[in-house]
Formats: C-alpha cells, sequence, structure tokens
C-alpha cells in the first residue's frame, strides 16, 4: 500500500484551517499531514501550534510570504509519501468522499493525477473554464519532484506550471467534482477592491508561468495533436 501524505499551505487562513486540518489528520486514507504556514499575520501560528498538541501534524513555518509555490514545493521535500494530496487551507465542508475522490483513481493506477474541483463555486463546474487551477489534487511524488526547483518560484502560477508539465509529458489527469465541498471567493474573504488587486496580481503571476514555460506549452500542443 502506497503511502500518502498531504499538504496545505496557508497564508491568513485562521478561519478555516483547523477544520481543514482536523478533517486531514482523521482521515485513514491520509499517513501524514504537513501544514506550511507561509509568512502569516494573523492566528495561523497559534492555531497550528495549538493543534500540534492533539494532532499529528508537521508544521513548516516561514516568517516572510514566499508564494504558494515556494509552500508547496517545501511540503513536497519534507513528504515521505509515495502519493501526494494538496488541500486549500481555506475549503469548508471537507469529508472523508473527498479525499477517496482525489485519492483512488491514484491508488487505482487509474490516473497520474486527479484535479478536485469543489461544486460550490462561484462558477458552475460543468462550464467553469478554470477547472484546471484547482488546488486540490493529488499526483505521485516521484512525477512532481521532477520539477520542483521550478515550483518552488512560480508562486500563484504553480497550478499552471504543474498542469502544463503533466500535458507535456502525456500523463493522464482525471477531474472529478467534489460535491458539497465550498471554496470562498476572495470577495467573500476581504473587500472588494482587495479582492480584485490580488486577482489582477495571481492572474500576472499565472500569465508569467506560462511565457516562462513556453517549452512545456509547446510539448502540450505536439501530445495532443501527435505532432
Amino acid at each position: 500500500m502506497k503511502k500518502v501524505s498531504a499538504i496545505v499551505c496557508a497564508f491568513n487562513e485562521e478561519g478555516t484551517l483547523e477544520n481543514v486540518l482536523r478533517s486531514v489528520s482523521e482521515s485513514p486514507l491520509i499517513n501524514e499531514t504537513i501544514v506550511i504556514n507561509d509568512g502569516s499575520v494573523d492566528q495561523t501560528a497559534n492555531i497550528i501550534d495549538r493543534l500540534k498538541q492533539t494532532i499529528e501534524i508537521e508544521a513548516i513555518h516561514f516568517k516572510k510570504n514566499k508564494g504558494k509555490g515556494f509552500a508547496m514545493a517545501s511540503g513536497v521535500e519534507k513528504a515521505t509519501g509515495d502519493i501526494i494530496v494538496f488541500i486549500d487551507a481555506d475549503m469548508v465542508n471537507l469529508t472523508e468522499e473527498h479525499f477517496s475522490q482525489l485519492l483512488t483513481p491514484i491508488l487505482n493506477k487509474e490516473a497520474d493525477m486527479v484535479l478536485g474541483q469543489p461544486s460550490e463555486t462561484l462558477i458552475n463546474y460543468n462550464v467553469n473554464p478554470f477547472k484546471s487551477f484547482t488546488g486540490q489534487r493529488a499526483v505521485l511524488k516521484e512525477d512532481i519532484f521532477i520539477i520542483i526547483e521550478k515550483i518552488k518560484y512560480s508562486r500563484f502560477g504553480v497550478e499552471t506550471l504543474v498542469n502544463l508539465f503533466y500535458q507535456s509529458e502525456g500523463k493522464k489527469v482525471k477531474n472529478v467534482m467534489l460535491r458539497g465541498l465550498i471554496h470562498p471567493t476572495k470577495f467573500d474573504k476581504t473587500s472588494s477592491t482587495q479582492a480584485i488587486k490580488e486577482y489582477v496580481k495571481e492572474g500576472h503571476q499565472i500569465a508569467l508561468t506560462a511565457f516562462k514555460n513556453f517549452d512545456l506549452i509547446t510539448s502540450s500542443i505536439k501530445n495532443r495533436f501527435k505532432i
């Protein structure tokens, strides 16, 4: 049986982090829980330290924010599992069924990467063009470790980078809908002005990641059309 490591990256998620970590740590499918505090300035660090007294979690604390990509890569480097499952720290209503949906296709060798899209989002799952950007995903550590250095410096473009890499390698990717899982938008968590600023910043990081990895885009196109 392959060992599974869960990685939860958190930046100022004091409102949801505890429930996410408890849900992850209680799952019989997950053998190891790693949480990365990416320079939070709220109560995130205190919540992690308090939870460590009652549940088994490995924690990494950054004094300054280093970006989602660096946090994810640091978790992967620390992980001892064969399979990595990434869970965002702001999820609501996370259940055991969601872990099963993400992990079963990997465990059964039906997919190389599984992308889980929360059903309760701003855009309906069936028409959502951003499904591939989801932070809920499961992969084999040996696959993702190949691009670990690139991941470190991709910041919010990390999902774009990972997607391009898997496409360029011709890996099998499966999408699943995580029914009942809620992913709050930035508009739910902050002011409209701040939310727009953050979305623009993240969009720039995604575009920059794609530009820097044009070779992966080319390989992806060749694989899709068998050029």
